[in-house]
């Protein structure tokens, strides 16, 4: 059966898994495999031993980690698609060779760093050097020596800390050069080893740095000279190693990949192997199954012919199952949504369909335009995986989906009321939305403030009162009387209150009654405040005798919240429109400004980019305000009246399915 406004989470069974101590690795591996076991801890038998399975965790997370380097050395994004079963390799094979494969890329690694450490100090040193060169020329090994008896160094210090440096060290230091360079002094000095300590110390504090200096067998002049050359040099050598690094990676990176997955699947384990218990000859796992998986788990096992028992009971009064939803397909990504707000508790009501509808709905009534609509498909279709990191992952496709609903039912509205960035076709090619609306009277009721106005309170008054249905089914669940009266009595209010205020207060009549008929709506009126303070009064006490007033005003406060669907959809519509006529204004005061076909030309390109920047502009606010309104609405407006989530997310112990992976780095 469909579900109409709400659904209910899958049955879960809880579970208990016994497999023979020799069997447990191969029964784990199988429930991994199966993907169904929500696993919790085991508490029935003594716990498993926590230090080897600790011992375990920290070396396969080592070589996950040191996987992840040498891919990360990989540049651009590859794409590698993982075999549904890795070759058959133990953890400790895998090891094995994750260590042997780093051990022969870190000496190469070791070099590369080096080389940029020494291109990187050659950049920072140069100019010094240069200033240093037109006073001395000295071999490179000197700027920098520490021997038995004296040491040497090129120190760059702020020129206000000169001054004081040298005065305090004026003593220790045997020989010095000064030498200005921008706003600072670059300072070489001979001192004696047995002062050098001494003497840096006074240079840190001071806020002087040491100058890195090359190593390279010559005199300070000629590294001048040849600078270029040797930057030239290392860079080549270094542009050797980057190659070689990336033809190792590369020859290996299927493999390295597999072996990664093979270690993350471990590591899985032995988290599930912490939550374990164990007997003298047996190992116990306990989790959660969905009721329509339970047959499958018993048949795989029987299919590999483990030594295991299974045993499974309904849940019990004291137990909290998480919690599977089961939508159809064209619902579950709102379960995205849904999870924003929530995740439902088990046996408790899922409100995913509704949220579905009418969040869809919401925010196709605020950008109900062709053209943003199709830009948006266009977003979420192409543009969405480049903005995300994991295109891939779960929550990034159930959110594309819910784009390209939301996106469909913004192109279906914008069809049906002709509306094309804003009044485009009308002010430049004269063809006014009513030819162009496949639905006139949806043209009408979105064109008009007015209409679009009361469309919204309408559509929100429907919206709301189903969040009462709900709310009031809830309380016969539950046996809350104050709120079965409460509601009762909000209903009374809006049934006969509407029509009793329009013909007692506007001297108006929505339905042609008598005089006496709105008579007893007065009545009923009354007795609908009545159960309203009541009903708050057996739900709160004392305190229910002050909110009953929020319930009363909250009618006409939430209803006018929904207002917001007009003021949404006709701002992106008048600010489209105020796009086309400045962008056309614009463009046409360049044409006439210059003459001729140049004019033309000109005036047709900035038209377009302005159009086209006006435009993007508008449907990435107006989308991004559909969205958060929706949420809005949905969340406030509706939610809270009858949903409290709560639960525990159902998440089992699975090998993930998708085997399509991205490795390597952006460029």
């Amino acid at each position: 059966m469909v579900p109409i406004f709400i659904n209910y989470p899958e049955s879960m069974l809880r579970v208990r898994v016994a497999a023979m101590k020799d069997a447990s690795s191969e029964a784990l591996a199988d429930l991994q495999e199966l993907g169904v076991l929500h696993v919790e801890e085991a508490k029935e038998l003594s716990p498993p031993e926590m230090a080897g399975i600790a011992s375990r965790k920290q070396l396969t997370r080592k070589a996950v980690h040191e996987i992840n380097e040498i891919l990360d050395s990989l540049r651009g994004v590859r794409e590698v698609t993982l075999p549904p079963h890795p070759e058959s390799l133990g953890p400790d094979d895998v090891i094995s060779r994750v260590n042997a494969l780093k051990e022969r890329l870190s000496s190469i690694m070791e070099r590369r760093e080096s080389l940029r450490q020494s291109i990187s100090g050659l950049d920072t040193s140069a100019r010094y050097l240069i200033s240093l060169a037109q006073v001395i020329d000295v071999p490179l090994g000197d700027l920098h020596y520490s021997g038995p008896y004296l040491f040497s160094r090129v120190i760059i210090f702020p020129r206000e800390a000169t001054g004081p440096f040298l005065e305090d060290m004026n003593e220790l230091i045997l020989h010095r050069v000064v030498v200005p360079s921008g706003n600072e002094d670059v300072i070489y000095l001979v001192g004696r080893a047995r002062d050098r300590d001494r003497i840096e110390k006074a240079a840190a504090t001071l806020g002087g740095s040491p100058l890195p200096v090359p190593d390279e067998n010559m005199s300070l002049r000629e590294f001048n000279v040849r600078r270029d050359s040797i930057k030239g040099d290392l860079a080549k050598e270094l542009g050797t190693l980057e190659n070689d690094i990336q033809g190792i990676i590369e020859e290996r990176l299927e493999r390295v990949v597999v072996y990664r997955d093979i270690l993350e699947r471990e590591y899985s384990r032995l988290d599930v192997l912490e939550m374990a218990a164990t007997a003298r000859y047996i190992t116990l796992f306990e989790g959660w199954v969905p009721q329509g998986s339970i047959d499958r788990v018993s048949s795989e096992f029987s299919r590999n012919g483990r030594q295991v028992f299974i045993d499974s009971r309904p849940p019990g009064p004291h137990d909290m199952p998480p919690t599977k939803l089961k939508n159809p397909e064209g619902i579950r990504p709102f379960q995205v949504i849904v999870n924003l707000f929530g995740t439902p508790r088990y046996g408790d009501w899922d409100p995913t369909p509704s949220i579905a509808y009418f969040f869809a709905f919401f925010f196709g009534l605020m950008l109900n335009d062709v053209i943003y609509a199709v830009g948006l498909l266009l977003v979420a279709g192409f543009l969405l995986n480049k903005l995300v990191d994991d295109p891939q992952a779960e929550g990034t496709r159930l959110f594309r989906r819910v784009l390209i609903i939301c996106g469909t039912v913004s192109l279906v509205l914008g069809v049906l009321s002709g509306t094309f960035m804003g009044d485009f076709f009308n002010r430049y090619l004269e063809i006014p939305p009513e030819t162009l609306a496949l639905a006139g009277f949806v043209e009408a009721m979105l064109s008009k403030p007015i209409s679009f106005i009361v469309l919204s309170l309408v559509i929100g008054l429907v919206h709301l009162n189903i969040a009462h249905v709900l709310s009031f089914i809830r309380g016969v669940k539950e046996k809350n009387i104050g709120l079965m009266i409460n509601k009762i009595g909000l209903f009374f209010v809006q049934i006969f209150g509407i029509p009793y205020i329009f013909h007692a207060m506007l001297n108006m009549n929505l339905i042609a009654f008598s005089a006496g008929t709105y008579a007893i709506f007065g009545y009923l009126l009354g007795l609908g405040v009545l159960g309203i303070i009541v009903g708050s009064f057996i739900q709160m006490g004392g305190l229910g005798s002050i909110f009953w007033v929020f319930d009363l005003t909250g009618i006409l406060g939430d209803v006018m919240s929904y207002s917001r669907l007009a003021g949404v959809g006709l701002a992106s519509f008048y600010l489209a429109s105020s796009f086309n006529l400045l962008s056309n204004w614009v463009s046409t005061g360049l044409g006439n400004a210059v003459p001729g076909i140049l004019g033309a030309g000109l005036s047709f390109i900035l038209g377009v980019a302005l159009l086209t920047i006006f435009h993007v502009f508008n449907m990435l606010l107006s989308a991004l305000a559909a969205f958060i309104h929706s949420l809005r609405l949905c969340f406030v407006e509706f939610l809270l009246k009858f949903y409290e989530g709560g639960g525990r997310e159902y998440s089992p112990f699975h090998v993930p399915q998708q085997r399509t992976v991205l490795v390597g780095r952006k460029s």
